[in-house]
């Protein structure tokens, strides 16, 4: 488990809840658009050890509530013992991941180690593996979706790229979605595309801005879907 960065205190990773995030390096997939080259595919910083966590939420002890791991992909990783003295420390956990890892995933939920749980949801069926960058057996999604909609907290979430995401496309993802967990989603976030001018595919760098009025437009779509749906940038 390489820990590359940790964000001290956060008010919006974790619903309701004051946060730290923790960033593990490793990713299972290859999205071009993926702002975050360094987590994925190149490793720029150092690792922070594990001790440096511990000392740190001791020493916010009367402040922090939650420990959220994000990625790249936490569950490429992520060490089991490392959250239960998270949860010995009567934290909550969110992972967030692309629910690559449905097995670990639940193992994790059976060992009540998960919280909370938001999946980047990246496409419709049909055009997943183009838009993850490899070939990946498409049911291990499905399988995460499931496990994730049963889940008292979670939420879907996509990074929209109009180039990629078209209203047909993203109706089609929701369909598919709605196929699955046979109910309305909890939460849904549409994440805006920002060009931050690295990417894991430098293609990307040419990609404008997702714009607000595209993301109202998906919005009103989502909200047939969904019990409540937010925008992000």
């Amino acid at each position: 488990m390489k820990i590359k960065h940790i964000e001290r205190a956060t008010f919006i990773d974790y619903p309701g809840k004051i946060a730290c995030t923790i960033f593990l390096f490793g990713c299972s997939f290859r999205c071009g658009f993926c702002y975050n080259p360094s987590l994925v595919i190149r490793e720029d910083a150092t690792d922070i050890q594990e001790n440096e966590i511990f000392d740190f939420l001791k020493s916010r002890e009367e402040i922090i509530e939650a420990i959220c791991f994000t990625g790249g992909e936490p569950l490429l990783s992520i060490d089991i013992k490392f959250l239960e003295k998270i949860k010995s420390l009567d934290l909550k956990i969110k992972i967030d991941t692309n629910g690559s890892f449905p097995e670990k995933l639940q193992e994790l939920i059976d060992k009540k180690l998960v919280d909370y749980a938001a999946m980047d949801i990246k496409s419709a069926k049909k055009d997943y593996e183009k838009t993850i960058g490899i070939s990946f057996p498409i049911e291990k999604i499905e399988k995460s979706i499931k496990i994730i909609s049963q889940l008292p907290e979670y939420e879907f979430r996509t990074t929209i790229l109009p180039s990629i995401h078209t209203k047909e496309n993203f109706k089609e993802m929701m369909e598919w979605i709605k196929s699955i967990t046979n109910n309305k989603i909890q939460i849904f976030s549409l994440q805006g595309f920002k060009n931050h001018g690295e990417f894991v595919d430098d293609k990307y760098k040419q990609e404008p801005n997702t714009q607000e009025t595209y993301m109202q437009e998906l919005k009103e779509i989502a909200e047939d879907y969904c019990d409540k749906v937010n925008i992000k940038y």
